[in-house]
């Protein structure tokens, strides 16, 4: 016999997770499907090499879905600075000059995951399905009924009015009912290092350019912190193979001093940059999050953060629908969630886009001008906060959870 739900998500992620909270407590009976849970967390293991940047407006969402304690609870790092520079042009943003304590949060992605799915447990309209795997996925159209049948390996057969892909870059929900991306590679790989350094506990995030591409630097808790090197495929390659101590060498010629002395290298990983955009984000009955609906360049860490926003966002949409008596499989439901972060989502990429693209110019006159631009940034001190705050997800048109309002 078939199950029937109003929402079923696919992906117990951090925004399929969030999706779910976001709609805790509400009057719509929901599912989410995820393969495998976390492992579970202590404060003496090392740090996660996946971290994320996390804005006041996630760490909005995640307080008021319930969430927030269970990170504050584990492990995180507050950062109050964020330090831009190249050669002679040179910025650095302030979380007190906009009356803020801090610009943002480094959390380990397990940790964000785990307190959501912890909060999911005390929502009685929530059913967490784990471990489980998708044999198939059926869907129709039809105006009437549900839309979508989904057979687990275990034999059992849920039906949603509402699918939501929370699952991926590769969405196998996305593939299955036939939505379409639009994609290109950068030509360059990131080289995450985890590593342990003489300073503490450090409150400030940094990003270098250089020709090579950018150096970045995100602290974590207590004397470690997360360095991010951008370079082409094959030097990846090629520091990823070389032995801690001539690595140790490289990183302590490449980088600036600021960095500090390292004491050690703890961990490394790499992957590809990437940049993919749904063509659309709904069809009746389905909707994209995340990473189905949007990959971005990871250069000012916005990816986990454009994708909480689609979750308190949908979360609304939905809930809103139902409060009204609306169908919430209706497309021109739907359509109201993708008209609200489609283009948002696709700003943020453009923004990280041209940034990108002009600081790994190497011509003559655009490296006068990017240098000419960071100079003034550090003196044109309205133009700076509006970058702040957007950086920090405090403009623009958001959900109420990401300003602090309950929805349920």
């Amino acid at each position: 016999m078939k199950e029937n739900f109003d929402v079923v998500i696919v992906g117990g992620g951090m925004v399929g997770a969030a999706v779910a909270c976001s709609l805790g407590g509400s009057r719509l009976k929901v599912a989410v499907i995820e393969s495998s849970l976390p492992q579970s967390f202590s404060t003496d293991q090392p740090h996660d090499l996946r971290v994320s940047a996390l804005s006041i407006a996630s760490k909005n969402i995640l307080e008021t879905v319930g969430a927030w304690p269970g990170i504050t609870g584990r492990r995180f790092c507050p950062f109050r600075r964020m330090r831009v520079w190249e050669t002679a042009g040179d910025t650095e943003f302030r979380s007190d000059d906009i009356g803020h304590a801090e610009l943002g949060y480094i959390v380990e992605n397990r940790v964000t995951q785990l307190a959501l799915l912890d909060r999911l447990s005390d929502f009685d309209n929530v059913e967490l399905i784990c471990p489980a795997m998708i044999n198939k996925i059926r869907y129709s159209v039809a105006p009437q009924g549900d839309h979508s049948t989904l057979e687990l390996s275990d034999g059992r057969q849920l039906s949603a009015k509402v699918l939501v892909a929370a699952d991926g870059g590769q969405s196998r929900v996305r593939q299955a009912v036939g939505l379409g991306v639009t994609s290109w590679d950068y030509k360059q790989h990131a080289l995450v290092i985890y590593i342990e350094t003489d300073y503490g506990q450090q409150d400030i995030t940094w990003q270098r350019f250089v020709p090579s591409g950018p150096q970045a630097f995100l602290p974590l808790t207590g004397h470690y912190g997360s360095i991010v090197w951008y370079n082409s495929p094959d030097e990846v390659s090629r520091l990823k193979a070389l032995p801690e101590a001539e690595l140790m060498a490289e990183l302590m010629t490449a980088f600036p001093g600021c960095l500090g002395k390292v004491k050690g290298i703890l961990g490394t990983a790499s992957f590809p940059l990437k940049r993919q955009h749904a063509q659309d984000y709904v069809k009746p009955g389905v909707v994209l999050v995340g990473d189905a609906a949007h990959m971005i360049n990871p250069l000012a860490g916005q990816g986990v953060n454009i994708g909480l926003l689609d979750a308190a966002t949908l979360g609304e949409v939905l809930i809103e629908a139902r409060n009204h008596g609306q169908a919430i499989d209706d497309i021109a439901v739907l359509k109201r969630y993708e008209k609200l972060r489609r283009n948002e989502n696709l700003k943020m990429m453009t923004v990280m886009d041209v940034f990108y693209r002009v600081f790994s110019n190497e011509v003559l006159t655009v490296k006068f001008l990017r240098n000419l631009g960071l100079g003034l940034a550090e003196r044109l001190v309205p133009a700076k906060n509006k970058v702040m705050r957007m950086a920090m997800g405090l403009d623009g048109n958001l959900p109420k959870l990401a300003k602090g309002e309950p929805i349920v």
